[in-house]
């Protein structure tokens, strides 16, 4: 089986075929850097982190462009509360965000382009669209789109033109404008905002012309895939893909992907609302950053997910288990012969783990394919079936596996401080001091070392669970 991607704009799943099979170019919509981003933006960018994952895994060479939006209307606000510019508002919470998504074990993406750095892409590609007669002016010195000059419009979103609601983010009266569905590329010079002086004159970038501009400067006027959110299909995505087929001529992309709403509480997740997690927050209050991806992954994108103590809990015990299977065959000392059978038993993973991924990355099969190994690990271990070599192998295979997930456990040496706990707590127990064996055990686990006595000599493996 190869690849299917179910594309949003086509309606249909199809086999995945790049343009160019050497540089598979993937856009991915990313933060707005006004406030740290939350669980629910992270299931998105984990979604796309999955994508460029497996497509690596499969062979192909990937250029991941994920873009900062640096410069908007709650920045602006941001910067004015708290009396600073917006490039400092912009700096924090983008730092921000990359500590969480290094916390969450998302790959870092090949460029991380901010719009500030791409005024001057922005300035052409309007006026390349003024010169179409896909735009206009208005006396503030604002530029438009003009939706009545793209009949394709509405077709991402599967919309009746006629029929639209305004498609920006700003109120229809806050600039004058030919039609109430033309939206904004430009916005001219007003008091408090930041200018920009170029070729289209003084002002500021409109949301959506900032994305065209910097995918097509990384990735060209068409390549293979974008994502975000379902949310951003309209008008977002619909003013993207509209405004770089009117100003180049070529189709902007060839697969569009939407990740579902992530929920808690039984609503969308929403800074609009309030109701929303942080990573911090939620690392802070003891779950494992691993936990939380596995969380945020587990689910095919196009499902909506909740999120709450529930799903934290079973995504800790998968964690848990994969930990256990790991540890279990990394101290594995047997003489036993090659079990005949194991490599059937994980070709037949690999094949249910690709199976999976191959169908519109479907995630839940391709993990079912996962803990079913795990649960045959163990009983050949339990069973002493396997030879040293053998527990090698099954490792490498998780090992391979695990290039997608990102969830086993770093392969760390411990700190000097905690290594000599863990001999501690093994010579007590040579020495029948069970008291002190349990009390060392317990401080251990505390400071995120869970340590098991096994028929092969006591095991230790990291909980993430830190404190001190």
């Amino acid at each position: 089986m190869t690849l299917h991607l179910l594309d949003t704009l086509s309606g249909e799943t199809r086999p995945f075929e790049p343009l160019d099979p050497t540089n598979v170019r993937v856009y991915s919509c990313g933060p707005t850097v006004y406030g740290p981003a939350h669980v629910g933006n992270f299931r998105s960018f984990l979604f796309a982190d999955l994508l460029v994952r497996y497509l690596r895994y499969r062979g192909f060479p990937v250029t991941w462009v994920m873009n900062i939006t640096d410069v908007d209307d709650k920045i602006i606000r941001g910067a004015l509360a708290d009396g600073t510019g917006i490039a400092e508002v912009a700096e924090r919470y983008t730092t921000r965000f990359l500590a969480d998504a290094a916390t969450l074990r998302m790959t870092v993406p090949d460029v991380l382009p901010r719009a500030t750095a791409h005024i001057d892409e922005m300035a052409a590609l309007i006026e390349a669209l003024l010169a179409r007669g896909h735009a206009y002016r208005t006396d503030d010195g604002s530029i438009f789109f003009r939706i009545a000059s793209w009949p394709a419009y509405g077709r991402l979103a599967h919309l009746d033109p006629a029929e639209m609601r305004i498609g920006e983010r700003v109120e229809a009266d806050e600039y004058a404008k030919d039609d109430v569905r033309d939206f904004a590329l430009w916005k001219g010079p007003r008091d408090g905002e930041p200018p920009w002086e170029t070729a289209v004159g003084p002002g500021r970038p409109g949301w959506h012309i900032e994305c065209s501009a910097m995918s097509m400067r990384y990735l060209g006027t068409s390549f293979d895939v974008h994502t975000g959110g379902v949310d951003l299909v309209f008008p977002h995505h619909e003013d993207e893909m509209a405004q770089s087929e009117a100003a180049t001529g070529d189709p902007f992309v060839r697969t569009w992907l939407h990740c579902a709403h992530l929920q808690m509480g039984g609503e969308k997740m929403a800074k609009s609302t309030g109701n929303i997690a942080r990573v911090g927050d939620v690392v802070a209050e003891g779950v494992s950053p691993r936990a939380l991806r596995y969380a945020l992954i587990a689910a095919h994108y196009r499902m909506g997910l909740s999120f709450g103590p529930d799903s934290l809990h079973a995504a800790a015990s998968a964690v848990e288990r994969l930990d256990a299977v790991w540890a279990a065959l990394g101290g594995y000392p047997s003489d036993a012969a090659d079990d005949a059978a194991l490599d059937a038993v994980l070709e037949t993973a690999r094949r249910g783990f690709e199976d999976g991924l191959d169908d519109d990355l479907n995630v839940s099969p391709a993990l079912a394919a996962v803990f079913d190994l795990v649960r045959e690990l163990n009983r050949r271990i339990a069973a002493r079936i396997l030879s040293t070599a053998d527990a090698g192998r099954a490792r490498d295979v998780l090992a391979d596996l695990d290039r997608v997930l990102a969830l086993l456990p770093d392969e760390d040496a411990l700190e000097p401080e905690l290594a000599a706990l863990v001999e501690a707590r093994a010579a007590a127990r040579g020495r029948r001091e069970w008291a002190e064996s349990d009390r060392l055990r317990a401080e251990l686990l505390d400071r995120g070392i869970a340590v098991e006595d096994t028929r092969d000599g006591q095991r230790w493996r990291r909980t993430e669970a830190r404190h001190g």
